[in-house]
């Protein structure tokens, strides 16, 4: 009887390993088609409500066709030259002949020191991902016939999402193979094995390639919203979590052959050990992922169900194809360490002691823990301070980045990305003095009958000054354009437009409206402060149901909350430290607080299931702190390999050319590295240790006796 069941068994693991093997095969091409479905539209990032977003929409009826321009700039130290003004007309006839630049486009216009050109193109907002192909035929045409003393470039809000845009195409590549290395070279680190590290690499590969497969298919039906930023993070999550589960899982299959002869027995034992902690750890990450569906930013959105499908896909491998190819590789898959019951060696190695001091000094270990922690969490104060602009978005001085620069040093930072200002036609003159009355405003114009390219999306060209002609009137209202002094990607461009709303909503009977380039940044970190303060309560809040429900009590899924935040806010604290003092970084991007907490509480909550599960495995049969001792000894190896693996992944980011990237992968690094080394390894056992049985309660568990300390 036994025999049969063991073949059939073995019968059925060799079907899945096949079935998913020809899944894997048909999912192949996917992760190289992700970026025909993405989506970096700026534009579509709008909150739904914002007043930007009423901008957009006004803007609509003033023009054909919306546009985003870009700006070319022709710079000469030594003073423009007629030469430079005959190319710089000439070019821009050229440009008007790019598909996707609306026409006809303005003269050049003269900076006031004599010293560059500049031609607004406005590009068709409709274009979309191909504002990368109209920009680079753009930078073709400028780069011709150069001399040594100029400088042309080719940069404005067209520019700047063109750059994004490549960046984000050319992610895939390098930062699989990147991935793959490290996961490779950790596992091999851990397993010490020529044939072992195989089997969770080739797992974490068919996740990521079933992940790929299901987000295209979403994608393409507008089911869900992909962008760069969602692409390159579904790769390092899929590959580190899909790694941790297949370490945890293995790590209890290899604990079960020391006790068990036969495999069969063995590993469907650690799969009902594993399966409910693993099951429980990426549930957690997509209950936390999903909660971005809340947010008011199409781009969280769009990162909360990519990440989830992600995470989804890694554990219907993990914990079906996973457990059938060790199944099929047995013993012989650990060589040259094969376990055997005969051979059983005493598990724990430099865990040990750490459980052995833990029970001697249990209270003092998590008291100074937790003033380190909170120590770290000091540095927060500087998180923040300030805010990256656009063009500090790369880690590189990409062609907008320099063209931003000759902007900067020869025209009003805002010219040719004005902030809009729409407002009803009997006001229009006193929204307009109004508008010039504040600070940090050049000059206010009126968009005239007469004026083809009134405006974009985020911007329209035109010169500062007055024009000519009556104004153009729109269902009673006239677009005024306000040149702002600072460039429009800088905080003093953002705090300006906010004055300038406050001042221009103070007329009466205005009913005045500011959008463009630039309202579209603070709207957007305005509403990064609205997720932040939503979003993570109800993160923590369905996070603590799930370690409520795992853990069968109350108190500790608390304490468990607790530890992962001040684990959070330690972290922040000293990437704050790092960003500023060791890497220079300008700035955080609005989004980094909440992405952060998103990931660092539901990636690092998971070290705590992993670890509490099975303290309260332990605890049945020994007693609370018996358990909480065997469960850190047992644990201990796996969870801290699981952790080096997710920090090594997530640091991966770090290849790409984009500061919010790499900001967000150091911190997820870092922040799990002291789960894994700090909270888990020393502040959870130690409080838990010394509160004792009643870290259970309400459940009947917090009222069984301890057993004689030990393991």
């Amino acid at each position: 009887m036994a025999g049969t069941r063991r073949r059939a068994t073995m019968l059925l693991a060799a079907l899945l390993v096949v079935g998913w093997l020809a899944v894997g095969a048909l999912s192949t091409p996917y992760p190289g088609r992700l970026s025909e479905v993405a989506t970096n539209d700026n534009a579509a990032f709008l909150p739904a409500d914002a007043e930007a977003t009423r901008g957009e929409r006004l803007a609509a009826g003033f023009v054909e066709r919306q546009t985003l321009p870009a700006l070319v700039v022709y710079a000469r130290d030594s003073g423009v030259t007629d030469a430079d003004r005959e190319r710089a007309s000439a070019d821009a006839a050229r440009f008007a002949t790019v598909p996707g630049v609306v026409a006809p486009l303005p003269p050049p216009i003269p900076s006031a020191d004599g010293k560059a050109l500049q031609v607004i193109v406005p590009v068709d907002n409709a274009e979309g991902d191909r504002t990368r192909e109209v920009v680079r035929d753009l930078r073709q045409i400028a780069g011709h016939g150069s001399d040594a003393g100029q400088v042309v470039v080719v940069g404005g809000p067209a520019g700047l999402l063109g750059d994004l845009i490549e960046v984000f195409s050319s992610i895939d590549g390098p930062l699989l193979l990147v991935t793959l290395a490290v996961v490779l070279v950790i596992l091999l680190i851990v397993y010490r094995s020529p044939v072992l590290w195989i089997i969770p690499l080739l797992a974490a590969g068919l996740s990521y390639a079933l992940a790929a497969l299901a987000v295209y298919f979403l994608a393409k039906n507008d089911v869900i919203t992909l962008n760069g930023q969602a692409q390159g993070i579904l790769t390092v999550l899929v590959f580190g979590a899909g790694t941790d589960y297949a370490l945890l899982l293995i790590a209890r299959y290899r604990e079960e052959l020391l006790r068990h002869h036969d495999t069969v027995t063995a590993m469907l034992t650690a799969w009902r050990g594993a399966a409910p902690a693993i099951f429980a750890s990426g549930g957690t990450v997509i209950a936390g992922l999903l909660c971005l569906l809340l947010s008011s930013l199409s781009s969280n959105q769009a990162l909360g169900p990519v990440a989830a499908v992600g995470i989804g896909a890694t554990l219907v491998v993990m914990l079906t194809f996973l457990p059938a190819l060790l199944l099929i590789g047995g013993r012989w898959a650990f060589w040259p360490r094969s376990p055997y019951v005969e051979h059983a060696a005493t598990v724990g190695g430099l865990w040990k002691p750490v459980a052995h001091f833990i029970a001697r000094r249990a209270r003092l270990v998590w008291v100074v823990t937790t003033l380190v922690l909170v120590a770290l969490g000091f540095g927060l104060t500087q998180l923040g301070a300030t805010r990256l602009s656009q063009t500090e978005l790369f880690t590189n001085r990409t062609d907008s980045v320099i063209a931003q620069e000759v902007i900067d040093r020869h025209y009003p930072g805002g010219l040719g990305s004005p902030a809009t200002i729409f407002t009803l036609a009997g006001a229009a003159d006193r929204v307009a003095a109004a508008a010039r009355a504040v600070p940090g405003v050049a000059e206010v114009r009126t968009v005239p009958v007469d004026d083809p390219n009134a405006t974009g999306s985020e911007a329209g060209p035109g010169a500062p000054g007055a024009s000519g002609g009556p104004p153009k009137v729109v269902d009673g209202r006239v677009q005024l354009q306000a040149t702002l002094r600072p460039p429009a990607d800088s905080a003093e461009a953002e705090q300006t437009v906010r004055e300038l709303r406050v001042a221009v909503h103070a007329v009466p009977e205005a009913d005045a409206v500011v959008g463009g380039f630039t309202a579209i940044s603070v709207d957007t970190a305005d509403a990064s402060t609205r997720d932040r303060n939503v979003i993570i309560p109800v993160v923590l809040g369905v996070i603590a149901v799930i370690l409520a429900l795992l853990l069968r009590a109350l108190l500790a899924p608390i304490l468990l909350i607790l530890t992962v935040v001040l684990s959070f806010l330690a972290t922040l604290g000293l990437c704050a430290f790092l960003f500023q003092y060791a890497f220079g970084f300008p700035g955080v991007d609005a989004s980094f607080p909440l992405f952060a907490f998103v990931f660092l509480v539901a990636l690092g909550i998971d070290y705590n299931i992993f670890l509490m599960s099975r303290v309260r495995e332990e605890s049945v049969r020994r007693g609370t702190r018996s358990g909480v001792l065997r469960g850190l000894v047992v644990t201990g190896g796996v969870i801290t390999s699981a952790g080096f693996v997710l920090a090594a992944t997530f640091s991966a980011l770090a290849v790409l050319p984009l500061v919010i990237l790499i900001e967000l992968g150091l911190a997820v690094a870092l922040g799990v590295l002291l789960d894994t080394i700090v909270v888990r390894s020393l502040l959870v056992p130690a409080l838990t240790y010394d509160i004792g049985p009643a870290v259970w309660w309400p459940s009947r568990l917090s009222r069984v006796p301890n057993h004689p300390d030990g393991e």
